[in-house]
């Protein structure tokens, strides 16, 4: 009885712990593709000419629409890409 207690404790912990981290990572994946269609929206709208190198997608991937308004702002001030 004691065993499938606890069975029953640490099968809810893993199944909260696997909730939290699928929530976490949906959202950021959300957060990386919305970043990337702003980044080539932009380019295509604005005519920036921004290279897609490994580097620019590296930064709207990890910063998602941050990076990319970064990079559109450093690229419209010929600063960098």
């Amino acid at each position: 009885m004691v065993n499938e207690i606890l069975i029953l404790i640490v099968a809810i912990i893993i199944a909260f712990v696997l909730y939290k981290l699928l929530k976490t990572a949906t959202k950021m994946a959300v957060n990386a593709i919305l970043g990337l269609i702003v980044l080539i929206v932009a380019n295509a709208v604005l005519g920036l000419g921004i290279a897609y190198s490994w580097i620019v997608i590296l930064i709207c991937a990890i910063a998602g629409v941050v990076g990319a308004l970064l990079i559109i702002l450093l690229s419209y001030l010929n600063i960098a890409f």
